[in-house]
């Protein structure tokens, strides 16, 4: 997905996990660089590269690029996605187990054939099994969120938390 505006930082390598088993949460000595902060710029390419180390990890991440294709197919182009869950910590040091899905927050805007309200919810009820975490999940091994960039601010700020 594209991003509509200016990006928030250069495409950054992502950093090695804490001694928690979790990314760190800001670069450098201080979170003072908003552009040095998690969540971090970065590529798909650099993500295979740091976290498809085995099989199960690998699988996940085949699904993550079908489903990201999915949603472009069907009109979601601009925006940008956040990437969490299990997938972007070391659960397998943490719980002894794999990662069993990453967990996805996509900020959208509407496809330009949906943005009005009704045309909005047709879109929805027609491509339910790429917007309904239950259908999403199995197929995709992505467990999917998504926060509307064409709502008022206050129904994307409770989207988003």
């Amino acid at each position: 997905m594209g991003s509509p505006g200016a990006p928030l930082g250069p495409p950054f390598d992502i950093p090695d996990f804490t001694i928690s088993g979790v990314l760190q949460p800001y670069l450098g000595p201080t979170p003072k660089d908003g552009a040095l902060m998690s969540p971090y710029e970065t590529t798909l390419v650099r993500i295979a590269q740091k976290l498809c180390g085995s099989d199960e990890r690998k699988e996940i991440f085949r699904g993550l690029l079908s489903y990201r294709q999915q949603l472009a197919n069907i009109g979601f182009r601009i925006g940008f996605q956040w990437l969490s869950g299990s997938f972007m910590e070391d659960i397998e040091s943490l719980e002894t187990r794999h990662p069993k899905d990453v967990d996805m927050v996509t900020f959208f805007h509407r496809p330009a054939t949906a943005t009005d309200d009704a045309a909005w919810q047709a879109f929805t009820l027609t491509n339910k099994s790429l917007l309904a975490w239950w259908e999403v999940k199995p197929v995709y091994k992505c467990d999917p969120y998504f926060v509307d960039l064409n709502t008022e601010s206050s129904n994307v700020v409770n989207q988003a938390r």
